[in-house]
């Protein structure tokens, strides 16, 4: 196998593989594979597109396989999409066990390579399933260093495939789809212009406290469960999208998620650091992180260690702003929006910084009232 690049995580050992041959390309084997597809219940089937043989196409295969959508926005530093970074990320984060991926016999030996360095780093067990009588040359050469079982017959691949687990229900982006807003008053700060500034030494700051600004409202469990959804339909980028739950959990300004460095988030602890060294909000703190945004801020942290040029922001980059904003507008979620009546921009627009107006309103009310002259005595 080819050696994985120092910056992705460290290979756990050899991934378990098993190879099915199916020598007559028999369709009950496709559909039988297909209908073991249960992505929550741990069990993933692969089918890679046609007519490419493409790294990162697979990639996004799996992505879509995973749920996610197959693009990732934004600029890369490296000037390439890192499909498979993200792809691992997510595969290490979700209840991922089981990997079936079929055509395997069209696999290049460099594909191949991949989907064994991906069960070598996130531990889940990889099936292939060769449509032929014998492997390609590819296929050989890839296995050939690889500890695999062999299977055959269509009973024992079904046994091992798992008997179907019923459908998955409506897609986790149904109401997003619809059309209705989410409207969060934990994104009202999400665009204020606060200047946290990031510890320059590591830093192990106490829960937050919330002396200078009350805590944002905590979710119910139902509307956590319909954030989360969407999130997960709306993007792969798991940067953004744990970056827009933090929001949710905190209340954090844009300023404030930049600070976040990997090593802030303690997954045993399910604790998250955000610094303030100068006190714009609530000093450093650390957050309690709920059990749904547990999976968001570890795909996160797993990306940032393996993408390159990630491995400083656990949560946002510098340009970050504008693509978190076209997020969040994507899966339909908003901060609460001044009355119709009160509106300035165009109709149908989101108003992310209506807190910020309140509050400058307010203050020069407060300075117009102080410049008033006083009637004399």
């Amino acid at each position: 196998m080819t050696p994985i690049p120092p910056a992705q995580l460290p290979a756990r050992g050899m991934p378990a593989v098993t190879l099915v041959m199916d020598p007559h390309d028999d369709a009950a084997h496709t559909h039988t594979a297909l209908a073991a597809h249960h992505p929550p219940s741990g069990r993933i089937t692969l089918h890679p597109g046609p007519g490419t043989t493409s790294d990162t196409a697979l990639a996004h295969d799996l992505l879509a396989a995973l749920g996610r959508p197959p693009l990732l926005p934004g600029r890369f530093p490296s000037g390439r999409q890192p499909a498979w970074e993200a792809a691992t990320a997510w595969a290490t984060a979700l209840p991922v066990k089981r990997l079936t991926v079929l055509r395997a016999h069209r696999l290049t030996t460099r594909r191949t390579e991949r989907l064994l360095q991906l069960g070598a780093m996130t531990d889940l067990h990889l099936t292939l399933v060769c449509h032929r009588p014998y492997l390609p040359a590819a296929l050989h050469k890839a296995l050939s260093t690889a500890d695999h079982t062999v299977i055959t017959g269509l009973a024992a691949a079904r046994r091992h495939y798992g008997a179907p687990l019923g459908p998955l229900g409506p897609p986790a982006d149904g109401p997003a789809s619809s059309g209705r807003w989410l409207t969060l008053p934990a994104l009202d700060r999400l665009v204020s212009y606060d200047s946290p500034a990031p510890c320059t030494v590591r830093c192990t700051p106490p829960l937050i406290a919330w002396n200078r600004r009350p805590p944002p409202p905590v979710l119910t469990p139902g509307t956590a469960q319909e954030a989360a959804g969407r999130l997960l339909a709306a993007t792969a980028h798991p940067r953004l999208a744990a970056a827009l739950v933090v929001v949710l959990f905190t209340g954090a300004s844009f300023q404030q998620l930049a600070t976040a460095r990997p090593d802030d988030y303690d997954e045993a602890a399910a604790t998250l650091a955000l610094h303030d060294r100068t006190l714009y909000t609530d000093g450093c703190a650390a957050h309690p992180v709920p059990g749904w945004a547990g999976v968001f801020l570890k795909a996160a942290a797993c990306f940032a260690l393996l993408a390159p040029g990630q491995d400083q922001q656990l949560l946002a980059a510098s340009g970050d702003r504008p693509q978190l904003l076209r997020l969040a507008e994507a899966a339909r979620m908003r901060p609460s929006q001044p009355p119709a009546a009160n509106r300035k921009g165009p109709a149908g627009g989101i108003v992310w910084d209506w807190l910020e107006q309140r509050e400058a309103a307010r203050y020069d009310a407060m300075l117009a009232q102080r410049a008033r002259p006083r009637p004399r005595q």
